[in-house]
């Protein structure tokens, strides 16, 4: 199976925002959750929020494969984050809990094959749970373009 790489470019100056350029678009965020009375998401919330929307594209996608008249659908993730980096527990993420609501007139046996099969085929969902290798690589300088 070929792999398409998805490639995205973050930096930051003197200021606590981090800019993430993605093919399409410029995403501000707040470097650090300690300072929410900054503008914009912080990291946590993007990881989340990216999530939210892998479910949603493949949720559409599934629906539309299997005949289901999917009307909207509302996704609720909430992330317990462990936050004492001097505790015994690892870093990020103690649990996620998803929330699904599907406005769809099927059974809730045609929902329950539904969200099985998104979250078979769900490359975030696979990514959390089986441990993607991470490979994290250090470079001595780099020049702002």
């Amino acid at each position: 199976m070929n792999a398409t790489p998805i490639n995205v470019l973050g930096y930051t100056g003197n200021s606590r925002q981090f800019v993430v350029k993605t093919l399409n678009t410029d995403l501000r965020m707040n470097q650090n959750a300690q300072y929410p009375e900054l503008d914009g998401p912080n990291p946590y919330e993007y990881l989340l929020a990216g999530f939210a929307g892998c479910i949603n594209a493949l949720g559409q996608q599934v629906a539309k494969e299997q005949g289901i008249p999917l009307r909207s659908l509302q996704i609720e993730i909430t992330g317990n984050l462990n936050e004492a980096p001097a505790s015994r527990q690892k870093p990020g993420f103690s649990k996620i809990e998803i929330k699904l609501k599907p406005a769809a007139a099927v059974s809730q046996e045609i929902l329950q094959k539904w969200i099985a099969e998104v979250q078979q085929r769900s490359p975030a969902y696979n990514m959390l749970v089986n441990n993607t290798p991470v490979e994290l690589l250090l470079h001595r300088e780099y020049a702002y373009v």
